[in-house]
């Protein structure tokens, strides 16, 4: 399978970075074949303008090249896997910019969706599983993230895993790193639905 492997963080060196690399070398010891989308080492621009706007009056408009050169990679690859901080309860706003601007209309919803089966939101927090249960912040993100825009956009089977306490406790960070790289080796597996509140945290 090829795996599109959407990474942002603004260092490559982070643990964020450490998380995709387990994550990649769990899934080519599978036999997958992954895909970087290293959007800030790239220098994706997430900023939408009119060019990329969806426009509810025509249908399959021409978005801009940048665009759909990111429409192409993401073509070629037949599962989406996303690896990032989770900052403000969200992800950061490289990545909400890139699905913004790329997940557009009539391509991954309206007259058209993805063709993808498969999706993984991987997101790294400091704070600990009962913060993240405070005000059902991990429910709000699950709802956010992979399904409402994965689902959304066609990907059926899709699942959110959260790293609490990322980075705090050096015992934690070597627990979660492998993990994280059984995830890639049992892709897909881990993305079908969990049971309700189950399997949403590695820790």
């Amino acid at each position: 399978m090829k795996i599109l492997l959407v990474f942002c963080h603004p260092r490559r060196d982070s643990l964020t970075g450490a998380v995709a690399n387990a994550f990649a070398e769990g899934a080519a010891e599978s036999g997958h074949e992954i895909e970087w989308a290293d959007l800030y080492g790239e220098g994706f621009d997430p900023v939408l303008m009119p060019d990329d706007e969806p426009d509810w009056t025509i249908e399959n408009k021409r978005y801009s090249d940048t665009v759909h050169r990111e429409m192409e990679r993401i073509d070629r690859n037949d599962a989406i896997v996303m690896v990032f901080p989770i900052w403000w309860w969200s992800m950061p706003a490289m990545l909400k910019g890139w699905v913004d601007r790329v997940w557009n209309k009539d391509w991954a919803y309206g007259n058209k969706s993805l063709k993808h089966q498969h999706g993984l939101v991987i997101g790294l927090g400091a704070n600990d599983v009962e913060g993240f249960e405070k005000h059902d912040y991990r429910r709000a993100m699950d709802v956010q993230m992979p399904y409402g825009v994965m689902g959304y956009c066609g990907i059926p089977e899709n699942r959110m895993v959260i790293l609490p306490q990322a980075g705090v406790d050096p015992e934690v960070t070597e627990r979660q790193l492998a993990q994280t790289k059984q995830l890639g080796r049992t892709f897909p597996i881990c993305t079908k639905p969990p049971p309700e509140d189950a399997g949403l945290y590695l820790d």
